[in-house]
């Protein structure tokens, strides 16, 4: 919304001919409802931090070769990460009662992730970042050493 200046508005209602007690009304008014909306901004909860999870850390090479894919997701940092799926499950829950979802529920953590809408996540305050899976990509977590280091051949 465009931001008046309340010295302007009333020059603008006086110069149109409008009833003084008319344009003392308005003007209280506006300035009451500005009060209200600056007391509901100040009661507002700060935007909760929030961190990612989708781990892929294997220095044994357990996961070599195999083809994984996953979400990923966020929550509130103070939250442990362990509650991931319980909250998919609670926000999946919610979706198959509803209309569309008994029409055409999810089954698996995937079709949550896809068709699940994000209001039912943020209640379950978990955000997931992608709808399709992604690929998960081990890695030895060990950067090689300069002299390791060379271009690839096209």
């Amino acid at each position: 919304m465009a931001k008046v200046d309340l010295d302007l508005l009333q020059f603008v209602l006086e110069r149109n001919s409008i009833d003084a007690r008319l344009t003392a009304q308005i003007l209280s008014d506006i300035q009451e409802q500005m009060k209200i909306e600056k007391m509901e901004a100040e009661e507002r909860e700060p935007p909760t931090k929030k961190k990612y999870v989708f781990v892929a850390s294997d220095p044994e090479g357990v996961l070599d070769g195999k083809e994984l894919v996953g979400w990923v997701v966020q929550i509130p940092e103070d939250q442990s990460e362990f509650s991931v799926e319980e909250r998919i499950f609670a926000a999946t829950y919610e979706y198959n009662r509803s209309k569309k979802g008994r029409r055409d529920p999810a089954k698996t953590v995937g079709e949550a992730c896809e068709r699940v809408p994000a209001k039912l996540f943020r209640e379950q305050k978990i955000w997931v970042k992608n709808k399709e899976a992604a690929y998960l990509l081990p890695t030895s977590n060990i950067l090689p050493g300069a002299a390791e280091m060379r271009p690839q051949a096209d």
